[in-house]
């Protein structure tokens, strides 16, 4: 829901730091196995009640998955690379909720179990529509510039962002985060269903 307007008032920031980037020759590939990395080192750090690093390395990890996509159209936009960002994305948001279950296994386990249960839906019906959108060569006309259909929701990259970060400053309330946000996720599948309900009709 967020994501547009995310994108639109980060864009000339990543803009930049991109073209000093392309100018050292580090291409998009290398900037988005970056991010999955310092991504996972998030990940890591959470499972070890290290939350302050968590929450640090998580945000340094959402900087180079804005930036991968700014390099990439500052040089050649490929598929492969289209590919490798969303496929680390879904690994990357399951890997933080299971960090904290891994941290505190007997208050987060279910929780934790709820949410990722709820991303696999949000994940699935976005990139089944992605497929059949792009079998039917839809254009996304809110967002352009990605690498495939994007169908946004209530619950896109921002607002995920924006649990992680709670869930990192008040770790005690995880359950209350994670039941939370998968009902938001909820609202997000029934509409993404609904959309290709209608338009794959």
């Amino acid at each position: 829901m967020l994501d547009r307007y995310a994108i639109a008032a980060l864009k000339p920031g990543l803009n930049r730091i991109a073209t000093r980037l392309v100018r050292a020759g580090i291409g998009a590939d290398a900037v988005t196995w970056s991010g999955f990395a310092i991504g996972m080192a998030a990940a890591l750090a959470i499972a070890q009640h290290r939350f302050g690093w968590g929450l640090a390395l998580l945000l340094t990890s959402r900087l180079a998955d804005g930036l991968d996509g700014a390099v990439a159209r500052l040089t050649r936009p490929t598929d492969r690379g289209a590919f490798l960002d969303i496929a680390l994305d879904f690994i990357f948001y399951a890997s933080i909720p299971l960090a904290f279950a891994i941290a505190e296994p007997s208050a987060n386990a279910l929780p934790a179990a709820v949410l990722l249960a709820a991303f696999i839906g949000t994940a699935s019906s976005f990139l089944a529509f992605a497929v059949m959108a792009e079998r039917r060569q839809m254009a996304s006309s809110a967002y352009p510039a990605k690498g495939l259909y994007y169908l946004g929701g209530l619950t896109e990259a921002t607002e995920t962002l924006a649990c992680f970060v709670l869930m990192c400053v008040w770790p005690q309330h995880f359950a209350l985060w994670a039941y939370g946000f998968a009902a938001l996720c909820a609202v997000t599948i029934a509409t993404r269903l609904a959309a290709g309900w209608q338009c794959f009709g």
